[in-house]
């Protein structure tokens, strides 16, 4: 090289005194005319040929020739041009001595070559579809940086030397030419239109498709959003689309690919094994290899292979970034030891010093940039995972089987979508760190050992001795945080158990008794988080940042200052080796999390392999076992089922044939199978034995009606076209037009989740609706009318049902109580313990004097048509005036959460609940912590500039001994700090959920029906979580850092005070992004989060739901659905990660800007200044970016938990119940004596300005008397009971008992004084005894007394554990009947002088209500008793009947002087064949 360039009559290539040695350092001509010029060229030709295999391989599409590409194109043959003009001037020129010239021949021509090659790139990737070229950018930006060089020497040329005159030409070329590569730089900055054919029309696309390289590294395409925000607040509305390759479709049809190919590889393995297994050939290998596999299917591997085959290259990008953004960071350290070792030099040039500044502002730099671009690769690729898992968990919960349904119930499911998808996403951020940190971790050894020797040793033994303890603590945490888990889920479930039963509470006053249940598991709760933090600050002292580096640090400089008088502790060794320090930290404290996250994730995808294994080859159940017939609608031949494949039958010897159009009832005692042979033809259950075949489309109607939270309307039609004269006509037959008038938006209105606001009537039903709106063939109705009024009842049996009914011509399948509707049967089917004991028609069945005849002769006298039952909920009320009342509902409306107005309010809320005692010493503990840590590290500084002397320093021991000192003091402070902000938390967590839990229960009735259920739970979980955790851990962090950035502050002012020009002005623009930051972050995770609730809601209701949508074949929309709303919630949580990125990415910009800062003011001050207080100076201000950015986060963190004090203290201000006890006003104990009720001009509305529910009621009833209420749903008879226990206030008027006014008694007195009971039997999870006795006032003989009388003895003392026997969540463990006796019980037990019933016996069998009759009549004799009754022939032996219609009492006598009457009442009466 160097003979070619002498050639030439140049310098040879390179000249160490040129360009090192010297104060004006300067490349040779001969490198400046080759090396710079030829760099970039061979980088594009070596290149050229695989990314053009890139290009040919990823087409997507053509795109049109635009202004942009024009232009590139047109400057790349300007650039071209160039050289070629160049080549021929110097030909022309230098003609006769041309040898000599080669070099400056060569040049331009293999410039312009490349160029032509650039030319020809741009037009391939124009071809190709690629937008913004990656490839390119790098090359100009190459071009550009090796023409820098050559530009300084050719200024310096003109400005001091020749001038421009001498060559014109030459340098007129030079410049141009170097303008027009900065120009393409420049233009390679902005992306190409979209290609052809590809620019589908999304209304709000994605920016970060259109933007370019440089903006996607920088984030800068993000910046529209933040501005949006940072303006007004966002709506879901201005959120982008979803890229379509993170849509749920393109993801989960991807992986249904390679899951089915992975599937059949499998089991072809396993078919080629077993053969070989069966051939005989080498056994145990065989064996062992075919174990291998079943094991691997079962562990989840193959979900994880199959995730890893389709994200995995887009995950390795991300990988790389992370690997070249170690190098940046390893490289660091190296520069800072180069400039301390510049500062030592006496007579080094200054121009080295601004090189290493300027080096490692570049290195920061970049180590920020591929640092954010793998973890926005890394939260890309869990987002995936994220709705991948979600998607086949769902797909999973509609194929369920019954008896998996049974091992995971609703809660896991949505446990599985919720908890444990986030644990996935932990993984794939987390899981390079598993092999990353121990290469980190080995690397930092050795450049320690390179500066201080084997005493770097000694740092890595003090790690190996804390790990452990902090092992140690983090496994007693994690017991401790399992026992503070168990006691919040207990308190949750009782929470949720109140919440469902608050009625209940209220009518017996037992709110105090459940208050001290849920105060009880709070204390406990917070027992175990109060000992978890103090664990948690134990390890934070001894492994926090600052700690963790003072332990190391006085291991490894005591250690070397101790072994050897002539190891002297210089800047370089110091400042260096805290900067390695500095690294370590990162890969120490990850790798334990990775591990750990490692280790829950496979147990958590084994366990969602379990829960959606072979997701895709299980066949959905009902084609498993139904076979399509011709001739009979429904046909089962010697059928056996049974729900699980292991459990007893539930049916046997099931021989069916329903011909075609027939209407079949079946009839039997409660558990005798009636549903199981619904579910039987449904295929719903396993089938062991027979074959089951059904005739065309099934409808179906379950017993406990399911209704989706959606309008009236959609829940008929069930994404049907709507059909207006047929969906009138179904609404008619169904007889539901009335309660439509009703609703405040007609069809239109939307029902809550579980069919919130309908009551049980309404609900069966919209149910019965959905299924006749269907036209299917055949019908399975399972006990539909059991919740209608008797008249409902019959008209729905004309109308729909029965031999005239819209469905005459259907196959229909009937179970039903109803004894009335069985002589119009077709085919009657009884049902005794899972086996048909006799069919026939009912004729038949009677002269066949069977059990069937029996039964009918039993019932049919007192009861032909009473039979049919009603078990609404709230019936009375909710149907009309509470409908009047509900406001069209939706799922996002309640969730809404303030914006920023009143921030600076809740956090004086939140100190004021901690108080200022506790307030002003942590401040101090802070404040005392940082400057224990400013002066460590400070005396480090003067000890590093301490002069030698004889090679060695003096007095290194008192040194050691004050160093350690002052980072023991600061370890202790930390302590302080740490535990002061986690009892300040737990006190104010501990306030405002006591303040929460008071305002909730003393809540009136009215509140609890409009606000949903899921909202108040979500107060108690979630929010109090976020108060008792979120708050104080965000605040430690917070003040943590904020004061260590005001360290890093005084600390470079110190050194250079010049730099506060500098850290002013980036202080403003820090604030300035941070404040865009916030507010749009606050709104995104406010968006996330109402966007997160619709899916549990969609999932609870699917999971809830499946037999229907199975049945009606409805999955596939649902599966829409489903996505829909994954993809909803997926576009604001795709902006949230990328918000943060966006933040760190300029912050990290503005904190190497304080890198530069002080490093250059530094070297400018190199005569004044020392080593140590450079080295000070320069690697604290390395630590600025990490600081800088976590502020921000803990800072988010603590803005959007806040926001939890609020939604808490809401509740602070809503309506309460008048005081419940009123001290002042002693009740004699024995009140009330007599029982005398006296209503006088009584009345009651629910809510202000809605209709009157009674109207000027005036009434005496007397003692002992037994008064009937009787009237149409709607009637107001409900509305009575309510006012008597002042659920509801008087409107105007009052109700005086014993003669006392019963509104200036307190609440507690007087319910607790007065006995109900109500219409839905409702039981708490606890002990049987704690349901009949919360307060533990009686003993456990008068109990047994009450149970025997309520003829439960026999059945509570066959149970395991009698009166400890414990109920589950609503009493599930019970059937509805033996629920109703529980109650009959409790109101024994109570023996007070009023009784009231509200439809007690609706839900149990006639003999059960023969039973409970007499028992009221004999115990309660001497008692008054009010009963609200749907079978009057209860009520036809009472002193009193009350007929009520809207509000009014319309009649009221005895009942036969009624019936002679021959009014209201008598017309029930004939209506139910009593008369």
């Amino acid at each position: 090289m160097d003979a070619f360039c002498e050639l030439s009559g140049l310098d040879p290539l390179w000249d160490w005194n040129r360009t090192w040695y010297t104060d004006k350092p300067d490349l040779t001509e001969c490198f400046q005319n080759t090396v710079l010029v030829w760099f970039p060229c061979v980088y594009l030709w070596l290149l050229a040929p695989f990314y053009a295999l890139k290009l040919y391989c990823h087409d997507c599409g053509c795109i049109r020739i635009s202004t942009l590409c024009t232009a590139k194109t047109v400057l790349g043959f300007l650039l071209a041009s160039f050289g070629f003009v160049e080549f021929f001037y110097i030909l022309l020129e230098r003609s006769h001595e041309i040898q000599n010239h080669m070099v400056f021949l060569l040049s331009p021509i293999i410039r312009s070559l490349t160029v032509v090659l650039a030319i020809c790139i741009i037009q391939l990737e124009r071809i190709r579809g690629c937008r913004s070229s990656v490839f390119l950018f790098l090359f100009w930006v190459l071009a550009v940086v090796c023409s820098l060089v050559p530009l300084r020497a050719k200024i310096q040329l003109v400005m001091y030397e020749q001038g421009i005159t001498t060559d014109i030409v030459r340098y007129t070329a030079f410049f141009s030419y170097f303008s027009l590569q900065l120009a393409q730089l420049f233009l390679c900055c902005f992306a190409d239109q979209p290609p052809e054919g590809k620019t589908v029309l999304v209304k709000n696309p994605c920016p970060v498709k259109d933007a370019s390289f440089l903006s996607k590294m920088l984030f800068w395409w993000f910046t529209g959003l933040v501005v949006k925000g940072y303006r007004t607040p966002l709506e879901a509305g201005d959120l982008w689309n979803l890229r379509e390759e993170d849509t749920s479709d393109k993801i989960i049809s991807d992986l249904e690919e390679e899951w089915t190919t992975e599937c059949a590889k499998l089991q072809q393995q396993e078919k080629t094994m077993a053969a070989g297994v069966a051939l005989g050939t080498r056994l145990p290998d065989q064996a062992q290899i075919l174990r291998k596999l079943q094991k691997e299917q079962s562990s989840g591997f193959c979900l994880l292979r199959t995730l890893a085959r389709n994200l995995g290259p887009y995950f390795l990008t991300g990988t790389m970034c992370i690997i070249f953004h170690d190098f940046f960071m390893f490289a660091i350290p190296q520069v800072l030891s180069l400039l301390l070792g510049f500062m030592n030099e006496e007579d080094a040039p200054l121009w080295k010093g601004y090189f290493y500044a300027t080096l490692m502002f570049l290195l920061s730099c970049l180590q920020s940039l591929f640092n954010h671009q793998y973890m926005y690769t890394c939260f890309t690729v869990g987002m995936r995972v994220k709705t991948a898992v979600m998607g086949l968990v769902y797909r999973k919960s509609l194929v369920i089987n019954s008896a998996s349904r049974r091992t995971c119930t609703v809660g896991e499911i949505v446990n599985l979508v919720s908890a444990d998808t986030q644990k996935l996403m932990d993984f794939v951020v987390y899981f390079n760190a598993v092999w990353l940190a121990p290469i980190e971790i080995a690397l930092c050894l050795f450049f320690l050992w390179q500066h201080l020797g084997p005493s770097a040793l000694a740092g890595i033994a003090t790690v190996i001795l804390i790990f452990p303890l902090n092992g140690f603590i983090a496994k007693k945490r994690s017991k401790l945080q399992e026992v503070q888990m168990k006691f919040m889920d207990g308190r949750i479930k009782l929470m949720n158990e109140i919440l469902n039963g608050i009625k209940i509470l209220k009518f017996y006053a037992w709110e105090k008794a459940f208050l001290e249940q849920v105060l009880g598991y709070r204390e406990k709760e917070l027992k175990a988080l109060k000992k978890s933090q103090i664990l948690y600050s134990i390890s934070i002292a001894s492994f926090n940042s600052s700690t963790f580096l003072v332990c190391i640090a006085f291991a490894m400089f005591g250690v070397y200052v101790l072994i050897d008088d002539k190891n002297v502790l210089d800047a370089q060794k110091v400042f260096v080796s805290m900067a390695l320090i500095n690294i370590l930290k990162t890969p120490l404290s990850q790798l334990p999390f990775a591990m750990s996250t490692t280790m829950q994730v496979k147990y958590n995808v084994q366990y969602s392999t379990d829960q959606t294994n072979c997701i895709f080859s299980m066949v959905p159940l009902s084609s498993l076992s139904i076979f399509f017939s011709d001739g009979e609608g429904v046909l089962i031949d010697n059928g056996m089922f049974s729900w699980t494949k292991e459990g007893p039958p539930c049916l046997k010897r099931i021989n069916v044939r329903v011909p075609q159009g027939s209407l079949v009832a079946v009839v039997g005692h409660v558990g005798s199978g009636k549903s199981s042979l619904l579910s039987a033809m449904l295929g719903e259950t396993e089938k062991r034995s027979g074959s089951v075949s059904i005739k065309g489309s099934v409808a179906y109607v379950p017993q406990q009606a399911w209704i989706q939270n959606a309008t009236v309307q959609d829940n008929v039609t069930f994404g049907r076209e709507k059909q207006k004269t047929w969906y009138q006509r179904v609404l008619d037959a169904c007889a539901l037009l009335p309660d439509l008038e009703i609703l405040p938006a007609g069809d239109s209105t939307e029902i809550g989740e579980k069919g919130l606001n309908l009551s049980g009537g309404q609900k069966q039903r919209v149910s019965l609706a959905r299924a006749v709106y269907r036209k299917a063939d055949v019908y399975l109705l399972d006990d539909p009318l059991s919740a209608v009024d008797a008249h409902v009842g019959q008209h729905i049996f004309d109308k729909v049902i029965g031999p005239k009914g819209v469905l005459r011509n259907k196959t229909r399948v009937l179970v039903t109580h109803g004894m009335s509707f069985l002589p119009q049967a077709d085919l009657i089917l009884v049902l005794v313990d899972g086996e048909i004991t006799e069919s026939g028609s009912y004729q038949e069945l009677l002269s066949r004097h069977g059990a069937f005849a029996d039964f009918i002769h039993t019932f049919a006298s007192n009861d032909r048509k009473e039979s049919v039952t009603e078990t609404a909920a709230q019936r009375g009320r909710t149907s009309f005036t509470n409908l009047q009342g509900m406001e069209p509902m939706s799922e996002i409306d309640e969730e809404q959460v303030p914006e920023d107005l009143g921030k600076l309010e809740m956090y004086m809320e939140y100190f004021k609940t901690i108080g200022m005692a506790f307030i002003i010493p942590i401040v101090f503990l802070y404040a005392f912590q940082q400057g224990a840590s400013l002066t460590y590290n400070y005396w480090l500084s003067l000890w590093a500039d301490e002069p030698i002397v004889n090679g060695t320093q003096v007095d290194t021991d008192m040194k050691l001994a004050v160093y350690g000192a002052l980072g023991f003091a600061q370890g202790i402070a930390i302590f302080g700090t740490t535990v002061a902000i986690s009892v300040g938390g737990i006190i104010a967590s501990r306030h405002l959920h006591m303040d929460l839990l008071k305002n909730v229960l003393h809540s009136p009735m009215s509140f609890f029906e409009t606000t949903p259920s899921g909202n108040l739970l979500n107060r108690f979980a979630k929010e109090i979580d976020a108060i008792d955790c979120m708050i104080p851990d965000g605040l430690k962090m917070m003040l943590g850092y904020l004061f260590k950035l005001m360290e890093v502050c005084i600390i470079v002012m110190l050194a250079t005070p010049f730099a506060a020009v500098v850290i002013l002005p980036l202080a403003i623009l820090y604030a300035f992004v941070q404040s865009f930051y916030v507010a749009t972050s606050c709104q995104l995770r406010r968006l996330e989060s109402v966007s997160r609730s619709p899916i549990y809601t969609h999932f609870n209701e699917t999971v809830q739901g499946a037999s229907v949508i199975r049945a009606f074949g409805e999955q596939h929309r649902f599966i829409v659905q489903a996505n829909k709303r994954v993809d909803f919630n997926q576009t604001s949580y795709f902006p949230r990660f990328v918000a943060t990125r966006w933040l760190a990415v300029n912050l990290e910009f503005v904190g190497n800007g304080v890198v530069l800062a002080a490093a250059i003011l530094s070297v400018m001050g190199k005569d004044t200044l020392s080593p140590g207080i450079v080295g000070l100076a320069v690697s604290h201000s390395l630590q600025v970016t990490g600081i800088l950015s976590w502020i921000v986060r803990s800072w988010t963190d603590v803005e959007n938990n806040i926001v939890s004090v609020e939604r808490v203290k809401e509740y602070a201000d809503t309506a309460k119940e008048v005081s419940i006890c009123i001290p002042s006003l002693s009740l004699p104990l024995a009140w009330p004596q007599t029982g005398t009720i006296e209503f006088q001009d009584y009345g009651l509305q629910y809510r202000k300005g809605l209709d009157w529910a009674l109207k000027g009621i005036t009434l005496k009833i007397q003692e002992r008397e037994k008064v009937g209420i009787v009237g149409r749903t709607g009637a107001g008879k409900s509305s009575l009971a309510l006012g008597i226990f002042r659920i509801l206030e008087a409107a105007k008027g009052a109700i005086y008992i014993d003669g006392v006014n019963i509104a200036e008694i307190g609440l507690h007195d007087l319910r607790s004084r007065i006995t109900i009971i109500p219409q839905d039997p409702v039981l708490f999870s606890g002990s049987l005894r704690m349901n009949l006795d919360p307060f533990d006032t009686y003993t456990d003989e008068e109990i047994w007394n009450s149970l025997e009388l309520a003829h439960l003895k026999n059945f509570v003392s066959n149970l395991p554990d009698k009166l400890n026997y414990e109920c589950s969540e609503g009493g599930e463990n019970l059937s509805l009947g033996q629920r109703q006796l529980v109650c009959l019980a409790r109101a024994l037990l109570r023996k007070t002088k009023i009784l009231v019933l509200d439809e007690a016996t609706a839900a149990v069998d006639l003999e059960t209500d023969t039973l409970i009759q007499s028992t009221i009549r004999q115990q309660f004799e001497d008692c008054t008793v009010l009963t609200i009754a749907h079978r009057l022939n209860t009520i036809m032996d009472y002193t009193r009947v009350i007929v009520m219609d809207k509000g009014h009492i319309s009649e009221m006598d005895s009942p036969t002087n009624l019936i002679s009457n021959r009014g209201q009442f008598y017309h029930m009466c004939r209506e139910a064949g009593l008369v």
